[in-house]
């Protein structure tokens, strides 16, 4: 069964970190400079796990008064598709409306566009590149 869980603790930190560079740095190429950046101390991370064992992750910060920004959602390769992301989702956006967001933005890599669109996130703007890959910039309101 799968738990996402807000992160509280050093070790719990390290899974999400650890998810995020799996999916991202070791799958994706992203550079690690890119990956981890000033905006990780000042947001709330999650983490899924299956047992012990981090499977998920993914970060909320602040964007401006009202709107917070999803960042960095990951669930490792083999787990996709059972349905980890919507869990981490849900529970992200529980935690958003607790802390008073009115609006949720994301910039969404273009093949996972689909996923958010079901959660009923919203395109707008036009497509472009972050980190080497194509996104598009989603929200919705909470």
């Amino acid at each position: 069964m799968i738990e996402t869980r807000v992160v509280d603790s050093d070790t719990e930190r390290e899974d999400a970190l650890a998810v995020r560079h799996a999916v991202f740095v070791e799958e994706q190429g992203v550079d690690e400079d890119l990956e981890y950046d000033e905006h990780d101390s000042e947001a709330v991370h999650f983490v899924a796990y299956d047992g012990d064992e981090p499977v998920g992750a993914a970060r909320l910060r602040e964007l401006e008064d009202g709107v917070g920004k999803v960042e960095r959602v990951a669930v490792l390769e083999p787990r996709r598709g059972e349905g980890i992301g919507r869990e981490l989702m849900a529970v992200l956006e529980g935690r958003a409306r607790a802390d008073g967001f009115d609006e949720l933005k994301l910039h969404s890599q273009t093949h996972a566009a689909d996923f958010y669109a079901e959660l009923e996130y919203d395109r707008y703007g036009e497509p472009f590149e972050e980190a080497g890959i194509p996104h598009v910039k989603m929200r919705t309101e909470l």
